[in-house]
C-alpha cells in the first residue's frame, strides 16, 4: 500500500501546504539534486544516489522510499528496507545492513525497518521536513505490522569532544542535554532511542566512523507481543 499525507507546515507567520508521498522514477534527478545541494564538494560525488540505487529502493520495496514536497517542490526524501534483526546481535555496518544503498538484501519477511537516508535540502531545513519523514516512516512500520525501525544515526559533533570524551560518554552528555548534536539531537526530539554504539559504521570523519544505533520501536506490535 502506497503513502500519501498533506499538511500544512509553519512557515514564519504562515503555513506552507506539504506533502509526503512516495518517490518514483520520475523524481530520480530531483532526488540526486537534493543530494548535489546537501553534500557538495569535497564530499565525494560518487557517494550520491545513483540510477541503479534509486531503481532498486522503487523497485524492491516502493512504501519505503519516501519523499517530501513544498509547495510542488521536492526538498527532501528518506529511504528504507526490511530486515531480519536481532537486538542483540554483533555490530554492522551500513553498507552490511543497506547493501551499500542498492537494498538487494531487502527481506519482505524481516521483522524490522532499517533506515537507509534521510536527506534535506539545505533551503528548506527550517520546516522540520525531517521530523514529518521520520514520523511518516513510523507509520509505514504501524501500517506493515513490523516490530521497530532502526538505524545508525551519525554523531557529527563528536570529533569536537573526542579528546576528552569516549563516544559512549559523548552520547550520554547529549542526552543529559550538555551537548547538542546536530543528528543524535535531531532523531531523539523525532522520537528515537540509543540501543548502542557502533564503531566504524560509516566513513566519516566528524563523527569518527562511529554512529549510535537508535530505535523506535511499533507500540501497536510491542503490546501484542506482551499478551
Amino acid at each position: 500500500m502506497l503513502y500519501l499525507k498533506q499538511v500544512y507546515l509553519k512557515n514564519g507567520k504562515g503555513f506552507v501546504p506539504v506533502v509526503v508521498r512516495n518517490y518514483i522514477r520520475q523524481d530520480f534527478e530531483g532526488l540526486i539534486q537534493i543530494q548535489r545541494e546537501s553534500f557538495p564538494p569535497p564530499f565525494p560525488s560518487d557517494l550520491w544516489w545513483n540510477m541503479e540505487q534509486l531503481e532498486n529502493h522503487v523497485t524492491l520495496f516502493p512504501e519505503g522510499a519516501l519523499c517530501v514536497e513544498v509547495n510542488g517542490v521536492l526538498a527532501g526524501s528518506m529511504t528504507g528496507l526490511i530486515v531480519h534483526f536481532d537486538k542483540e546481535e554483533s555490530s554492522h555496518t551500513w553498507q552490511e545492513m543497506t547493501d551499500d544503498g542498492y537494498i538487494r538484501n531487502h527481506s519482505p519477511d524481516g521483522n524490522t525497518l532499517y533506515v537507509v537516508d534521510i536527506c534535506i535540502r539545505p533551503a528548506y531545513r527550517n520546516l522540520a521536513l525531517g521530523k514529518l519523514l521520520m514520523q511518516s516512516m513510523y507509520e509505514v512500520v504501524v501500517q506493515l505490522g513490523l516490530e521497530r525501525l532502526v538505524g545508525g544515526g551519525r554523531m557529527p559533533g563528536f570529533h569536537r569532544h573526542a579528546n576528552r570524551l569516549t563516544p559512549q560518554e559523548y552520547l550520554e552528555e547529549v542526552l543529559r542535554g550538555q551537548l547538542q548534536d546536530p543528528v543524535i539531537t535531531f532523531l531523539l526530539h523525532a522520537g528515537r532511542t540509543p540501543i548502542r554504539i557502533l564503531e566504524n559504521y560509516l566513513e566519516d570523519e566528524q563523527s569518527l566512523h562511529h554512529a549510535v544505533l537508535m530505535e523506535w520501536v511499533n507500540p501497536f506490535k510491542t503490546r501484542l507481543l506482551e499478551i
